[in-house]
């Protein structure tokens, strides 16, 4: 590391962005170049310290949601963690493997420069990506702290600030029948997450409030909205639903273990995968009716059990359709129980806006709320947009709205920069590990990437078969194939991609993080 050269404090071989999950798991697996992690709050974390509420749990077990070399504790405990638990458990991997030493917290970077190669990779457009480590600096970041701005400069940069937190998606209103109108208060949930146990409590207590949204940060609020107002004085919580989105009680479907369904080898078997052969596209086809027909079943089941109908809330789409894009939520506990007594109510809309008293809908009812509450996602991708330089900026994500990314991990037009934390599974922490083992030995030369063209085409066919399987495939989420996802990954690492003892677990058992040990061989 060489430091104070121009106008530049440092200059190192990697620099990494966010000490989320993502980031100290890109840290613990490229530690040997001691990277500088620049963390712009006072915590690592991410979206488990900046986003959560009081009520907000981990929604799998624990075995499903743990670093491969790092087991949590009581593993086969089958209740879900609380955020809190969460942030225990990462802050002790960190703390085992030493990672802490390497984050810089309270950095903020708000600026990154290109100052590489730029004729060898743009203007020339080579046919190869080349090496992550070139000897020489590729990106200029500056730093912000509570005292300066200061310059950095590394050959390569991973970027894991991930798609949630720091930029809020707000709606767009009519002119004048914006927040502007409302007399009451409106908070976005990344505001609402701000607040300690205690100042939410009084912000709903009593309180008319609409939470807008229902995917399972709205879950959460409304669920606090509901505690916070039990007794006679209490007021209902309303949920002000655009799209619905399936929801499960638990991971048990009629008696079986959810994973005989999606996180077997045989069960994805039955889903479309890039470039599968023209037997496995045909038999795909064939086995189409089954593939329905596990959706059905499913379906099935979450209608008995929960009520639905009643509600208005049995989405449209098939279970399947919600799963292949990684919007299935888990229920908070006593959702429905809430709902059955009045405290929780529903309100189907696709428009709304803004009057002096709360919310008018399209279809011209009028909602009265004193706190409007926005569970309306986050605009990740543009954050990330703001943050690169042009024209990367332009580039890291397509006219789709999908960032096209190799394993990924790496954009093939941008150079000696990763992207970790962009693509989303059932369990993100064991999809980012896995891309974070893969990146340290790609940058240890172990391995050398495709060409340009061929990167850009499988990143291309795997958004087609994102496309063909959900109608909301901008999520970029690989559940129905990440086991394959792994298998692609591990081969192209000189890895056994088949991590199980025998044939029978290899093809009924669910693939988890500690399939993936580093130093597992079969």
């Amino acid at each position: 590391m060489a430091c104070e050269k121009n106008h530049i404090q440092c200059f190192s071989k990697v620099g990494i962005i966010g000490a989320g999950i993502s980031g100290i798991a890109a840290a613990k697996q490229l530690r040997h170049y001691s990277p500088m992690v620049f963390e712009a709050s006072n915590s690592i974390g991410g979206v488990w310290k900046h986003c959560s509420f009081s009520s907000t749990k981990l929604q799998t077990p624990r075995c499903d949601f743990e670093f491969s070399d790092y087991p949590w504790p009581e593993r086969d405990n089958a209740s879900f963690p609380s955020h809190i638990q969460v942030l225990e458990y990462l802050h002790n991997y960190a703390t085992h493997f030493d990672v802490l030493k390497y984050v810089k917290f309270n950095s903020k970077v708000v600026e990154i420069r290109y100052v590489g190669d730029r004729t060898s990779h743009l203007d020339m457009k080579p046919k190869e990506y080349g090496s992550l480590l070139n000897g020489y600096p590729a990106w200029e970041v500056a730093v912000e702290t509570s005292q300066s701005t200061k310059w950095y400069a590394f050959e390569f940069l991973a970027v894991c600030i991930g798609k949630y937190g720091d930029l809020p998606r707000m709606p767009v209103f009519p002119p004048h029948q914006g927040e502007e109108a409302f007399l009451g208060k409106v908070l976005h949930a990344l505001d609402y997450a701000k607040l300690d146990k205690d100042a939410a409590h009084k912000l709903l207590k009593g309180k008319k409030v609409a939470v807008v949204g229902y995917k399972k940060s709205a879950l959460d609020l409304a669920v606090e909205c509901a505690a916070a107002n039990q007794g006679p004085e209490g007021q209902p919580c309303t949920m002000v639903i655009r799209t619905l989105h399936w929801t499960v009680p638990s991971y048990w479907i009629w008696g079986l273990p959810f994973f005989l369904f999606f996180s077997t080898r045989s069960s994805q078997f039955l889903h479309e995968r890039p470039y599968q052969t023209l037997f496995k596209t045909l038999l795909c086809l064939l086995l189409s009716p089954m593939r329905r027909g596990i959706s059905k079943f499913i379906e099935s089941y979450l209608a008995w059990k929960l009520p639905l109908v009643k509600y208005g809330l049995k989405p449209d789409h098939p279970f399947v359709e919600g799963y292949a894009s990684c919007q299935m939520a888990i229920l908070p506990e006593n959702f429905f129980e809430e709902a059955d007594k009045g405290n929780i109510l529903f309100k189907r809309a696709s428009k709304w806006w803004f009057w002096s008293r709360g919310i008018e809908f399209e279809d011209k009812t009028r909602l009265e709320a004193d706190v409007v509450l926005l569970a309306t996602g986050y605009e990740g991708k543009k954050k990330l947009q703001d943050l690169l330089p042009e024209p990367f900026s332009s580039l890291v994500v397509d006219s789709s709205g999908i960032m096209p990314l190799y394993r990924g991990t790496i954009h093939p037009l941008i150079p000696n920069m990763a992207f970790v934390g962009y693509i989303e599974s059932v369990s993100n922490l064991h999809t980012a590990e896995l891309r974070c083992i893969w990146l340290a030995r790609l940058a240890d030369e172990k391995f050398k990437l495709p060409s340009i063209e061929k990167m850009l085409e499988q990143t291309n066919e795997e958004i087609q078969v994102m496309k063909r399987t959900t109608r909301f495939h901008k999520r970029h989420c690989i559940s129905t194939f990440s086991i394959n996802h792994s298998d692609d990954i591990c081969e192209e690492m000189g890895w056994n991609s088949w991590r199980k003892k025998n044939w029978f677990s290899e093809a009924f058992s669910p693939y988890s993080s500690q399939d993936y040990e580093d130093n597992k061989e079969n």
